[in-house]
């Protein structure tokens, strides 16, 4: 039995050519040799994504099923749980660059990816994203312009995410609000009168049920005391999402849940009030309608653990931390940044002193 309990997403595959590790190609399905360009195909699972039924699951959490165990490391500055898919002896925090050193790792219990949307672009082209963006930022200081282009500072990290499927039903009862207009005679801020139209509504009794599927409502499933997720850039094709297989993961990191399945689950189901709360508004139509009372169910639940990619690059400036996200999938880049005080007080100077001449030469 312990013989099957093999860690697969630790199994590093070697180079025939050279014995380097092969790592993950962005945008392909294959991993490669960074020395001598070896290539190996990725083996796709032609059955599909596994989805997990949910309540089941849940029961069984005590077994640990359709899980393995992994190495993981813990940034004890930020909180961030990390699987690293290389044989560093060393490495820094992707989120806040503080020293992670592999001899602390530990073992853990994580439930198994069920899909990974793989990196679909490569360093390579994160670093000139973040090129371009660092030299449009006003006021930026020197070194971050630095630190932008260094490879160090920049690491591809898998975010854990929950997906969260059901068939949904609900009955509703509530008002269909239609607008009239009528006309009025007022007097205008000139004291004239004039003629206006004023909206009002009419409602209307009205009740219904409406059904219909809900499809990976995506949850993110970690979080930190810092470096989140920016809502800019947390958008995938989850069109995309391939069946998990580890080769994806070579040569970047990948981020360990910390918000358990059964916590992802009350918020899917929060979204999934909203999604229901829409439809019944769409069935209800006219101009403008109230929801007064909604009974929801979900049914044939189900979930999935999936793996999104972005690039980090991590930067101290003073004192504190900035942290830089690439999405890896459609490049898009936020950010928060420092401001160089001495940039501002020379900017502010030559402003004053382009004044004063203006002054004195317009005297």
């Amino acid at each position: 039995m312990e013989e099957q309990k093999i860690q697969k997403t630790e199994l590093k595959k070697a180079c025939t050519n050279c014995g380097a590790e092969l790592k993950y190609k962005p945008g392909t399905t294959s991993i490669n040799c960074e020395y001598c360009g070896h290539e190996e195909s990725i083996a796709i699972n032609e059955n599909g994504f596994q989805e997990l039924e949910l309540y089941p699951y849940l029961k069984e959490m005590g077994s640990q099923k359709h899980s393995e165990e992994i190495s993981m490391l813990h940034c004890k500055n930020c909180g961030a749980n990390q699987h690293v898919e290389e044989n560093y002896k060393s490495l820094h925090c992707v989120y806040c660059g503080m020293p992670l050193v592999i001899e602390d790792a530990y073992k853990e219990d994580w439930i198994l990816p069920g899909a990974v949307l793989p990196f679909q672009i490569d360093q390579k082209k994160s670093f000139i994203i973040f090129k371009n963006w660092v030299n449009r930022l006003w006021f930026a200081p020197n070194k971050l312009k630095k630190a932008a282009l260094d490879p160090q500072f920049t690491k591809g990290l898998y975010l854990p995410y929950w997906t969260f499927d059901a068939q949904l039903a609900a009955s509703y009862t509530g008002q269909r609000g239609e607008y009239y207009y009528e006309t009025r005679r007022v007097r205008n801020s000139n004291g004239k009168m004039v003629t206006q139209q004023v909206r009002k509504t009419r409602w209307y009794p009205a009740s219904g049920e409406i059904s219909g599927f809900v499809d990976d409502t995506l949850i993110k499933a970690s979080q930190q005391k810092s470096g989140r997720i920016p809502q800019k850039i947390a958008h995938w094709n989850l069109q995309k999402l391939q069946p998990f297989n580890s080769g994806f993961l070579s040569g970047f990191v990948t981020e360990k849940y910390t918000i358990p399945l059964k916590e992802g689950h009350l918020h899917s189901k929060d979204v999934a009030r909203d999604i229901a709360m829409r439809w019944c508004r769409q069935d209800i139509g006219g101009d403008t309608q109230r929801v007064t009372h909604m009974d929801m169910q979900l049914s044939e639940e189900t979930f999935k653990h999936i793996l999104l990619p972005v690039y980090v690059s991590a930067y101290r400036y003073k004192g504190k931390e900035y942290n830089f996200f690439i999405n890896g999938e459609n490049g898009q880049i936020s950010g928060t940044r420092p401001y160089s005080a001495w940039k501002i007080f020379f900017a502010v100077l030559f402003g004053l002193t382009v004044i004063a001449l203006l002054v004195y030469f317009a005297g």
